[in-house]
């Protein structure tokens, strides 16, 4: 027989985890509501009736007064009546609830005369009266309670106050202090204690190599000292990590905090800012002295462009402004008259060229670790990191994935596998399939499917033939990219897309972009030789090759016109061109003429392959959505080899050594 040998909990138990913790905010309740209640529930100067002196007489003789009291300092009289006259007296409804405030309160007051002739009123009218009628009379012995409302008016005004500056600073919970109302010029810094709160290590960090080798050396410097100190090296005191959104930057922070095991001071660039006068600044001070105290440490700052903005480049305002004056004080802590041994500066953002040059100079910042996008190999690696919670189709291709995702960061790839997960689920799997991924990527790239859209025909025809042309032209134009699918199913904002896979290459020449800009155009000629006219379809491909083409001319130096120059410069205000209105007019006339002449290109090759033009677009017109193996069957295979990169060649070269080398083992 089973024995059941769970233990259950005895029945008085308490656990003390389940206790609610408490909040600064339930003294702010429990004032409010106190004085809510005290105002609704009364007290002495609430709930008093108004009368006139004959009144008062009048209810005296009817035997309804119990006590009436003088106030000396205001120059009033208080009548209390007796429980019987409100028991009888319909007049007198509102007293007959009385609440814990007035159970001795009066319930009527009137202006008395001067002290004396009212003194003398009252006790002639006190003896005429009946014993049973005859009232208590009280002169001088009780004074107003009308400052009573004044403190809890001036109690709320304080609590109001109070609640709105831990707002405006950040909460209770704000580091350092810095959330009440007299630390607003403390740090908000979040310290971690030697890694602790932070699961991330250099293994989690996919790819990155040449950024993981620059910051593990700082790490190991923070842990063997010596190594470094033996040979007479001292230890970077900062280093900035520079790249686009999403290729890792903060991750590579929380890697260095989990692996140096000493105390790691993290914070945002706008947490410096506010909108009080030198809070940044003392903020700035406060954080270094934090650090200083816990030294050797490691200061994060994410973002820090908020603050390090070039000074003085703002025309409409002064030099001296709030922003410049935290940089300055940032400034001096990181390199001033002063030392700050054993504090290294970490910080991250992806606008490297607005930033002062005074931050970036060595002694500040010693190190400036570029973030790149990832490469081929490197996506793979990220891959089989976020691939790792997911239930996959058996042998599921992790480089199929990396190749058809050129262009995507660390952060697109972590959404990628999140969204096909998510459309795996809606379909009801019971894993992740490679189909999945793919949704994903057209998800992600292109935009939501919208079939509802309302499309006319003689709409949808045109569609097809202009989709049709892009493909036509960059496939038989050697240096464009690759298409893989096109579709007519609109998209976001598209009415039709197509999706190409471009070869990842670190240089590109005049013929790369030309062929590009003309597949690009192949698209509206498509229309032209087709129907005679075009339509608004090309917005997208004309706002594309119109900012190329400008960058051929302007940055690039690709024209023959213009020359072997660049207008490309980081410090123009934007105000004025760093060219005269001759060289303008150049530009723009190079422009319009490399455009013309890529769209004609693009006309001249559809018009040769008009019926596979056509072709491809009855197909895309009954399926819809069309491969690349739909495009070898109508246009041949390409005729253009595509050129391996180096590194693989170098890896196949390396595989071949080795099957060599067993061979002539086995021998």
């Amino acid at each position: 027989m089973a024995t059941n040998n769970r233990k259950t909990p005895p029945k008085n138990s308490k656990n003390k985890n389940n206790l609610p913790k408490f909040n600064f905010y339930w003294i702010y309740g429990i004032a409010i509501v106190a004085i809510v209640g005290f105002s609704l529930m009364g007290g002495s100067a609430t709930g008093k009736g108004v009368i006139d002196n004959y009144k008062f007489q009048e209810m005296a003789q009817n035997g309804e007064v119990e006590k009436i009291t003088y106030i000396k300092n205001t120059g009033k009289a208080e009548v209390r009546l007796t429980s019987e006259a409100i028991a009888n007296n319909d007049d007198y409804k509102s007293f007959r609830k009385p609440t814990m405030f007035n159970q001795t309160a009066p319930h009527f007051v009137f202006d008395a005369p001067p002290s004396e002739d009212f003194y003398k009123e009252l006790k002639e009218l006190n003896n005429n009266l009946p014993r049973e009628k005859q009232f208590t009379i009280k002169f001088g012995v009780q004074e107003d309670y009308s400052w009573v409302g004044s403190l809890l008016f001036v109690v709320a005004i304080i609590l109001v106050w109070v609640i709105i500056m831990r707002r405006m600073t950040g909460g209770a919970g704000g580091g350092g202090g810095g959330g009440q109302i007299f630390n607003i010029g403390k740090s908000k810094a979040k310290l971690f204690e030697k890694g602790k709160n932070v699961n991330v290590s250099f293994k989690d960090v996919a790819g990155l190599e040449g950024a993981k080798e620059e910051v593990q050396e700082i790490v190991d410097f923070l842990k063997n000292p010596k190594k470094y100190t033996s040979l007479g090296a001292k230890i970077p005191k900062g280093a900035l990590l520079v790249g686009l959104p999403g290729t890792g930057k903060t991750l590579l922070a929380k890697a260095v905090a989990g692996e140096a095991k000493v105390p790691f001071f993290s914070m945002s660039g706008s947490d410096f800012v506010e909108m009080f006068v030198g809070v940044g600044a003392s903020r700035v001070r406060d954080l270094f002295k934090q650090a200083k105290e816990k030294s050797p440490c490691i200061i994060f700052i994410d973002e820090i462009d908020a603050i390090g903005k070039a000074r003085g480049n703002n025309p409409n305002m002064g030099s001296n402004d709030e922003r410049e004056n935290t940089l300055n004080q940032l400034l001096t802590e990181m390199d001033g008259f002063g030392t700050n041994s054993g504090v290294i500066i970490l910080a991250a953002t992806n606008r490297a060229d607005i930033l002062d040059k005074a931050l970036m100079r060595a002694g500040r910042f010693d190190r400036q670790i570029n973030v790149e996008m990832p490469d081929l190999n490197e996506r793979k690696e990220i891959f089989e990191v976020h691939l790792k919670p997911l239930k996959l189709e058996k042998e599921f291709d992790v480089e199929f994935m990396a190749k058809q995702t050129p262009g995507f960061s660390g952060a697109d790839i972590a959404n990628l596998c999140n969204e096909a997960a998510l459309i795996a689920a809606r379909k009801k799997k019971d894993f992740v399939e490679k189909q999945d991924f793919l949704d994903a990527v057209d998800r992600l790239i292109g935009g939501l499917e919208k079939k509802n859209k309302l499309i006319t025909q003689s709409e949808k025809k045109k569609i097809a033939f202009h989709e049709a042309g892009h493909a036509t032209v960059s496939w038989l134009t050697k240096h464009a990219s690759p298409l893989i699918k096109v579709t007519i199913v609109p998209r976001g904002k598209s009415l039709g897309a197509a999706w190409y896979l471009p070869e990842e290459r670190q240089l590109t020449t005049t013929d790369h972009l030309l062929d590009e800009m003309c597949a690009t155009m192949g698209g509206r000629a498509a229309e032209q030789i087709v129907f005679g006219e075009i339509s608004t379809g090309a917005l997208s491909d004309l706002e594309k090759v119109t900012k190329q083409a400008y960058a051929m001319v302007t940055m690039y130096g690709l024209n023959e016109k213009v020359g072997n120059l660049s207008y490309y410069n980081y410090d123009q205000n934007g105000f004025t061109k760093p060219y005269s209105d001759t060289t303008a007019q150049v530009i723009d006339e190079e422009v319009s003429k490399m455009i013309e002449q890529q769209y004609v290109r693009a006309q001249k090759i559809l018009s040769e392959n008009k019926d596979k033009l056509t072709e491809i677009a009855e197909l895309l017109l009954e399926k819809e959505v069309i491969f690349k193996e739909d495009l070898e069957k109508i246009l041949g295979e390409r005729p253009f080899k595509k050129e391996e990169p180096l590194v693989a060649l170098e890896k196949k070269a390396a595989e071949m050594n080795a099957v060599d080398q067993n061979k002539d083992e086995e021998e």
